[in-house]
């Protein structure tokens, strides 16, 4: 029997019985489609009852999947709950544009390798990483890190008394 012959026999009750177990249309026609896709992937062959079931079976398994996938979403939803993050007033959005843009420009003051630096180690970057990064030996980046700190700190009490 040759695929589409199967296909034209076997898809639409495929399909009427996907969208009886999950009662959405779209998500029935997903898993019946799927199952086809991987009968031809996976090269199954044999008589046409054979693959008839193996074609329900491999769309039964896609569904539970499925909903399984959505239950432990739902599970850690309700553990996890995202929370919008706090709106802001007029007077603190203000004031956080503000701050950034004094760090930005106190950063923006630093040499390349300082920025680079301070920024790759905010980033997480280990002490190997960084020497790589900016092309100096592992053993200087503590120290060129303390340096580039200050030199930032000074950057933003210059800032701060502009």
């Amino acid at each position: 029997m040759s695929f589409e012959q199967l296909f034209h026999d076997v898809y639409p009750r495929l399909h009427r019985y996907c969208t009886r177990l999950t009662a959405d249309s779209d998500v029935a026609e997903d898993a019946a489609q799927e199952a086809f896709v991987r009968l031809l992937d996976h090269g199954v062959t044999g008589e046409r009852s054979r693959l008839k079931s193996w074609l329900f079976k491999v769309a039964t398994h896609l569904i539970r999947d499925r909903v399984r996938v959505k239950d432990n979403r739902a599970r850690l939803l309700e553990e996890n709950p995202v929370q919008p993050p706090p709106v802001e007033t007029p007077a603190e959005e203000l004031q956080r544009s503000e701050d950034v843009a004094r760090v930005r420009a106190a950063l923006d003051s630093l040499s390349e390798r300082d920025r680079t630096l301070l920024l790759l180690r905010e980033e997480g970057f280990a002490y190997r990483e960084l020497a790589e990064a900016v092309d100096v030996k592992a053993t200087s980046v503590g120290t060129l890190l303390a340096r580039a700190r200050e030199r930032l700190a000074r950057a933003l009490d210059d800032e701060d008394e502009t």
